[in-house]
């Protein structure tokens, strides 16, 4: 999620990421077991690959999909594993009426129910992973994991931001990749008087940590702007960074260096992120091919543009909002191993107990891109 601040009054702490209400992430309860840990034979670790059980699950959740969300109180589906370990349906609902009404079974596959609470505001900066700051302002060239975000980013008596989160190769540019709703969700005049356009500057840090004044910060990218929003089916933007502002390998704050390669998501398995306001976090899977509705600002502190419907969507656990928080938004999302570890997912909303991220595969498709790594 991005964070936002009101200008000249820090003292109220963080606020919700008014650029994302995330009407489909925010989970209150659930009848999930998420210390379950479902058999083996249900992915292959090495390649992501999805099972044959978890492929039919899949199939009977698109078939009912449409008809379930046609209610206005069911949000949200994934396949996901029950607590004894198996293949199941994962429906979100917003009210204790909906899931009582709510089917326990699909074509004879186990229902689990998940009941959402209203959207809430965020907790404040937390702690980093290993005692790294990843909201102070650094010494070129920069890691990235870090705070960061369009320079103008801020109207209405708010700024906002969110993480500039790894390095991607472009064509011939390396490029910042984190979300559309961190470095160009601005599409109004409105409260600042101007929009998000190609070759506008990008900063580290972002401005809810530089007291809402980009002199505070430091120029390290410029945005290629893509409007992935609404039409696509990532939440996604990328910057191409200035000569020296940032380290070419694509370090990341707490992580190191990452593989070229990536990997893709499988139930239970295990990840981290490193972000602007967790830091370093790790978590596991628990949800796949989640769809789910997600309402976006336009621009920082502004009305509700549009509503985006997701599809194919990776959920993660985020108990009291350990792995991702307000201003962690563009974190990327890696496999979690020592040295090298492969990209999972691009992160980009969620609530304090369940995390969303894109794939990262469908990210670097709208892109034509691939991870810079080893």
């Amino acid at each position: 999620m991005r964070d936002s601040f009101r200008r000249l009054r820090h003292n109220r702490g963080v606020l919700i990421g008014v650029a994302i209400a995330v009407a489909a992430g925010i989970w209150g309860c659930s009848v999930v077991d998420e210390s379950a840990t479902g058999p083996t034979a249900f992915s292959d670790d090495a390649l992501g690959r999805i099972s044959p059980q978890l492929q039919s699950v899949m199939a009977v959740q698109e078939a009912h999909t449409k008809r379930l969300m046609a209610e206005p109180d069911v949000i949200g589906t994934a396949t996901t594993l029950d607590a004894k370990g198996q293949p199941a349906v994962m429906l979100l609902v917003t009210s204790q009426k909906a899931a009582d009404a709510a089917p326990r079974t699909l074509d004879g596959v186990p229902v689990e129910i998940v009941l959402t609470d209203p959207i809430v505001a965020m907790k404040g900066p937390g702690g980093g992973g290993g005692g790294v700051s990843h909201t102070a302002k650094q010494t070129p060239p920069i890691q990235l994991g870090t705070s960061g975000g369009w320079r103008y980013d801020l109207a209405n008596g708010y700024c906002c931001g969110g993480t500039l989160g790894s390095l991607i190769q472009v064509g011939g540019q390396k490029r910042i990749l984190s979300n559309y709703h961190v470095f160009e969700a601005d599409i109004v005049n409105g409260g600042n008087g101007r929009t998000a356009q190609t070759g506008d500057f990008i900063i580290q840090p972002g401005l809810i940590d530089v007291g809402c004044n980009a002199n505070n910060s430091q120029n390290v990218a410029t945005l290629v702007k893509s409007s992935s929003l609404p039409g696509s089916n990532v939440d996604a933007s990328s910057a191409t960074i200035i000569s020296g502002m940032v380290s070419e390998n694509g370090a990341i704050l707490e992580v190191g260096t990452l593989s070229s390669s990536t990997v893709g998501a499988f139930v239970n398995q295990a990840v981290k992120k490193s972000g602007r306001t967790t830091g370093l976090s790790r978590s596991k899977v628990n949800g796949l091919n989640a769809t789910v509705s997600v309402a976006y600002d336009n621009e920082c502190a502004g009305g509700t543009a549009f509503t985006k419907t997701f599809t194919g969507q990776i959920l993660v656990s985020n108990r009291a909002g350990r792995f991702l928080s307000g201003g962690d938004s563009g974190s990327l999302m890696v496999e979690d191993v020592t040295t090298n570890p492969r990209a999972v997912g691009l992160l980009y909303a969620g609530s304090n107990t369940i995390a969303v991220a894109n794939p990262i595969g469908q990210v670097l498709s709208f892109f034509g891109a691939t991870m810079v790594g080893n």
